[in-house]
């Protein structure tokens, strides 16, 4: 997938018929590779009445997705839930950016190269964390929910000063080779799965075991003003993300396949349908645990504002499928 520059695209957001859409690396985001492939949002679009245009971008980290969706350079962001929460806590009032949908309930690894380090207890000075977004993403706060945990709420921020920004293709690679200061990736899927086909590489933590069980990865989110002065297209990008995750689950091999073939992967074909058919993982649009993370992230002075439900932080439409 080629990255596009986002300059001179502001003046397409907020127009009925058009759509733009940012995504990150990795499997999280399939059922975004699917409603592409099957070009979903056009044929619902006419379902609508649209002809609408759909234009897509790849972008690494959530500090550059949610900087660019607030510029008005992007219609809808993506992201882990973490910073979804972090925008949707800072524009309360102003933009009001709440979550679409979500992209699945997939685990994220802690992982790494260093034999000595058996759990995140054991991780020193001498390690280094590599993650997309340090500080702020899906990983680093899962690992700061995780750090509170054992060592108390003043001390959640431990691993910070470990972790540098990294995309995880860059991270993956730097941990299976060896040799360099990146020690540690807090992975996520396909790039996890990959890295642990290397005796070396080891898993030290699943965001799974953070959040008590299955939990959702990645959301796609978009201010209250593109909600609201389009709500055919928006419509139709919704029904285009529910039949996606219904076409993945119909034929799992398939939905493989068309991972390959959008991303240019050079992974084999049978580690995607591995890790597609994983039990662990579910490509669904509901969300699952996120108010987890909206609790224990205000309770931690990262979220000034409290939300009662996971439906404070979505849109309505989300509101017909169960959440948590």
């Amino acid at each position: 997938m080629l990255l596009t520059s986002l300059g001179g695209i502001a003046q397409s957001a907020y127009a009925e018929g058009n759509i733009s859409i940012a995504q990150q690396f990795g499997i999280g985001y399939l059922i975004l590779d699917v409603v592409r492939d099957q070009h979903l949002i056009e044929k619902q679009g006419k379902e609508e009445g649209l002809d609408i245009k759909v234009e897509w971008r790849t972008l690494s980290g959530a500090t550059a997705i949610n900087e660019a969706l607030l510029s008005g350079a992007l219609d809808v962001a993506s992201a882990g839930v973490p910073p979804m929460l972090t925008v949707w806590d800072r524009t309360r009032g102003r933009q009001n950016v709440k979550a679409i949908a979500s992209l699945g309930s997939m685990p994220n690894y802690l992982l790494s190269n260093n034999p000595a380090v058996k759990n995140i207890k054991d991780l020193s000075q001498k390690d280094r964390i590599a993650v997309p977004a340090a500080g702020v993403g899906f990983q680093s706060r899962t690992l700061q929910i995780e750090t509170a945990k054992l060592y108390g709420a003043g001390d959640f921020k431990r691993f910070d000063a470990l972790s540098v920004s990294l995309p995880h293709p860059d991270a993956n690679a730097a941990l299976i080779a060896g040799g360099t200061e990146i020690t540690s990736h807090f992975s996520s899927p396909p790039f996890q799965y990959q890295a642990l086909e290397h005796p070396a590489v080891h898993k030290i933590l699943s965001s799974y075991d953070v959040l008590g069980g299955p939990g959702t990865f990645n959301v796609l989110y978009t201010t209250q003003k593109y909600h609201d002065e389009n709500p055919k297209t928006y419509r139709a990008f919704y029904a285009a993300l529910a039949e996606a995750s219904r076409i993945i689950q119909a034929d799992k091999a398939a939905a493989a396949r068309t991972y390959i073939r959008t991303e240019n992967s050079k992974l084999p074909l049978a580690l995607i349908e591995k890790i597609v058919k994983d039990p662990e993982i579910d490509f669904t649009i509901s969300p699952e645990r996120t108010f987890i993370y909206a609790e224990k992230l205000h309770e931690l002075g990262v979220l000034k504002n409290k939300a009662d439900s996971w439906k404070d932080y979505f849109f309505p439409e989300a509101w017909t499928h169960p959440g948590s």
